[in-house]
């Protein structure tokens, strides 16, 4: 799970915060007037479809005061919708002024999504023999989003009419916002590049397989908006964008050249020298006439074009009408995108011994606290975060972390995406602390989360807890065969917390980058993933369960999809293999760091469970003690003893 920053301080909004939100609605709907418009839409997302935002393009963080990294805003001329999910349902409702807006807890009975609120819009506009008439960034949107609001909206009355520039940028570069609150720096930081000691694939290996994939899609051009598909790409590394080590560009790829669009001012000489041998390095602001003219010299040119991670405006760009493009478009799968996913073996090896690391600074963290707490001192959320991170920070090419620490207390444990860990609050004795916390490093991303308790249980507390350990280790343990997707594990994983009456409203897993973003498809265990998990894939597991106002439970280990089937079986070079045959995959833990035994009722385990537990606890010691003191040696062994 992966925070963006939450203020705790009150649980009403400010008076001095409403005022300002109210002053931006006011300008933007008097930009609403001038461009004729009934509503516009101001998505999460940018132009590279990032979930964590440079600070200058969070739009809707800036004119709402909503800071989840999910949800869309829908601003009219009298009225404001937010429309959240289950993750911040609690975080809404601390964040947002509800004379303001309106928020639409997705999920619950009667509350309205995004289209059901625009239909019943365009509804009430068609009675005043009109319509609706929606504005929108096109490039903050994907193609398939923009097709599906087409094709349930327009029916309903509302008009989609795609605006050039930003109305909510426009806004921010009004007085006295301009004066008072400065666009930040924007694609700026030094671009940095990866060897192949830590890629384990060159540039021009990675480019060569793209084309081959080009090629077998019979497409000519690749343009390329995900920012961690470019960074995987050309084995560059920025730091653009909060927590994610990647830098703002775009690029094309054709069957022979490749193209990088950015800021080259923070590219350093020797690292353009060796690109250029292999990409043309252009500006950011040339992409668009770029890829206009490239699909311009042929008329028989076919675009590759994946419409879940392409922007509407690209898509605009190749069919402007004004523009005499007459190029074809295949729709498919970014190639790039499952390579990325399929971690080669010195990926592989760099991200077990990333997590190592981060395993052992969060052991050293659960160590911390419970000496602390056992000597009497004062602990709080921000002192549990800090001391993370510092435990981080002490091992080798710490490069950061790869989110905002959640270090929730008590009732602020069941806030699932609780960012901001509070200097005031105080952890007492028989309260959860969830702790969700990841590093990156140069050998790769982290992201881990571990529940425990401070000083003596409840029976709930342990009831609750042991159900979401054995939903964990049944998800774990699982083999399964080639072909299996991600929906299909959800339920597995769901299974025993069903029998006990309990479930979580987020999803199961989540592809994780090799030193790249701690979110990454095409990836992950959840209801709505339909993507196979192959081997190199990693993937985090983290069942839940979480009750406002008592407290949530989360455990969260990643893992690598491993092959399981025995070498013997697998069909030689010269033999024709078996379509009976199945092959079959599993997962490898990433990260060894001890449960609260405290909170484990063994009795609540079956024998599988148990036995996985037994050898999930003598890794955690193998593998850790080596490089632990004889006091923290001491300590892991009483842990991992029942």
């Amino acid at each position: 799970m992966t925070p963006i920053d939450l203020s705790l301080a009150t649980l009403s909004v400010p008076q001095a915060l409403s005022a300002a939100i109210q002053s931006k609605f006011l300008a933007l709907r008097s930009l609403l007037a001038t461009h004729q418009l009934d509503g516009y839409l101001v998505p999460a997302a940018d132009e590279h479809l990032n979930e964590y935002l440079p600070e200058a393009k969070q739009r809707r963080i800036w004119i709402s005061g909503f800071s989840g990294s999910a949800g869309d805003l829908l601003v009219g001329q009298e009225n404001a919708w937010l429309f959240v999910d289950s993750r911040y349902y609690e975080q809404a409702d601390l964040e947002v002024d509800p004379s303001l807006i309106q928020v639409s807890k997705l999920g619950l009975e009667q509350q309205k999504t995004l289209d059901e609120t625009l239909e019943a819009l365009g509804r009430e506009a068609i009675k005043a023999d009109s319509t609706f008439r929606l504005g929108f960034d096109p490039f903050t949107i994907t193609v398939s989003q923009f097709r599906s609001f087409e094709q349930q909206l327009e029916p309903s009355g509302v008009t989609l009419v795609p605006l050039a520039g930003n109305l909510v940028d426009r806004v921010r570069l009004q007085e006295p916002w301009v004066t008072a609150e400065p666009l930040p720096a924007y694609a700026v930081s030094k671009l940095f590049y990866l060897p192949d000691a830590l890629t384990g694939a060159t540039i021009a290996e990675k480019l060569k397989r793209v084309r081959e994939a080009l090629q077998k899609a019979n497409a000519d051009v690749l343009p390329i908006t995900k920012l961690d598909q470019i960074a995987w790409l050309y084995n560059l590394r920025g730091w653009d964008v909060p927590y994610n080590p990647v830098f703002i560009a775009y690029t094309i790829v054709t069957n022979t050249e490749a193209y990088l669009f950015t800021n080259l001012d923070r590219i350093p000489l020797d690292l353009q020298e060796l690109l250029q041998a292999q990409v043309a390095l252009l500006p950011y602001e040339a992409y668009a006439e770029t890829l206009k003219a490239l699909v311009a010299q042929s008329p028989n040119h076919r675009v590759l074009l994946d419409p879940k991670h392409t922007t509407m405006g690209t898509h605009e760009l190749l069919t402007d009408p004004f523009a005499a493009i007459a190029c074809k478009i295949s729709e498919a799968n970014n190639p790039i995108e499952g390579m990325k996913a399929r971690k080669n073996a010195i990926e592989v090896s760099q991200m077990q011994q990333a997590n190592l690391k981060a395993s052992r600074a969060k052991a050293r963290t659960l160590k911390w606290v419970a000496d602390q707490f056992n000597s009497g001192k004062t602990l709080t959320e921000a002192d549990v975060a800090a001391t993370v991170e510092r435990f981080y920070a002490e091992e080798a090419d710490f490069q950061g972390l790869s989110f905002n620490t959640i270090a929730g207390a008590g009732a602020n444990s069941s806030i699932v995406h609780y960012g901001t860990p509070n200097p005031q609050r105080v952890l007492h004795s028989g309260e959860f602390l969830l702790l969700d916390s990841g590093a990156q490093y140069a050998s790769g991303t982290t992201d881990d989360t571990r529940t425990l308790v401070v000083g003596d249980p409840t029976p709930e507390q342990v009831e609750c807890y042991t159900e979401v350990l054995k939903s964990h280790i049944n998800c774990a343990m699982q083999r399964f065969p080639k072909g299996t997707t991600g929906a299909q594990l959800d339920g597995i994983a769901r299974s025993t917390l069903w029998f006990a009456g309990l479930d979580y409203g987020h999803g199961t897993g989540h592809g994780v980058g090799a030193f790249l973003n701690v979110h990454e498809g095409p990836n992950g265990i959840s209801k709505r993933v339909s993507e196979p998990l192959e081997p190199g894939m990693v993937t985090s597991i983290e069942p839940g369960f979480y009750k406002p106002g008592w407290g949530g439970i989360r455990i969260e280990n990643l893992y690598v999809v491993k092959d399981l089937t025995p070498k013997d079986e697998t069909p030689t070079a010269d033999a024709k293999p078996d379509p009976n045959k199945l092959s079959w995959y599993g997962f490898e833990s990433l990260t060894y760091i001890p449960f609260d035994k405290r909170l484990i009722d063994r009795d609540r385990l079956d024998n599988r469970q148990r036995q996985w537990l037994e050898q999930y606890n003598k890794a955690i010691v193998a593998k850790l003690t080596p490089t632990l003191t004889p006091e923290e040696t001491a300590w892991l062994k009483d842990v991992c003893t029942y």
